[in-house]
């Protein structure tokens, strides 16, 4: 029975690369702007995201913002977990730093993330997590953003601060 539940929930292989068709579904599925779907990468959305249920509301350099059910995303006492904020936070952090190389700068460069930190404010058992991503610094080697996690009531669940390298050109 328990093997069957993991079967069930763990992938066995690398997610495959969408289709085009596929892709551009996920990217509209999930709220991207359709003038920014070349920014997105292969998967659209990262596979890891979409079976988070993330869904995106906001999405420009200065200010990216996302949803995300409660539900099923729950450590084993029915809390939202903790590495739920962080995975929310590391995806509007890398995609708000993609978005200030492509758009701002104009540069075609890779980002990745070199740090993370998160203070747990609140826990939440139920309902839509809404984190919001606002730089701290932008520049043309790092970019710095703080993502705040808030529930439906506007509390503040977590702080997020993740640092990201923009990567040189290469060869």
């Amino acid at each position: 029975m328990i093997e069957d539940f993991i079967a069930r929930t763990r992938p066995s292989a690398p997610t495959p690369q969408p289709s085009t068709a596929q892709r551009e579904a996920l990217l509209r599925a999930a709220g991207v702007p359709e003038e920014l779907w070349e920014h997105s990468g292969p998967y659209g959305i990262a596979p890891l995201s979409v079976r988070m249920g993330m869904r995106f509301v906001e999405f420009t350099p200065d200010r990216v913002v996302a949803t995300m059910p409660v539900a099923g995303n729950e450590q084993n006492v029915g809390l939202l977990h903790g590495g739920a904020h962080l995975v929310m936070a590391e995806s509007l952090g890398s995609l708000s730093a993609v978005l200030h190389v492509r758009l701002t700068l104009g540069w075609q460069r890779a980002v990745v993330g070199t740090e993370i930190g998160a203070t747990h404010h609140r826990s939440i058992t139920e309902g839509l997590v809404t984190g919001t991503c606002t730089p701290i610094t932008l520049g043309r080697t790092l970019t710095c953003h703080e993502i705040v996690m808030r529930d439906e009531q506007d509390r503040r669940l977590s702080t997020v601060r993740m640092t990201n390298m923009i990567l040189p050109e290469r060869d």
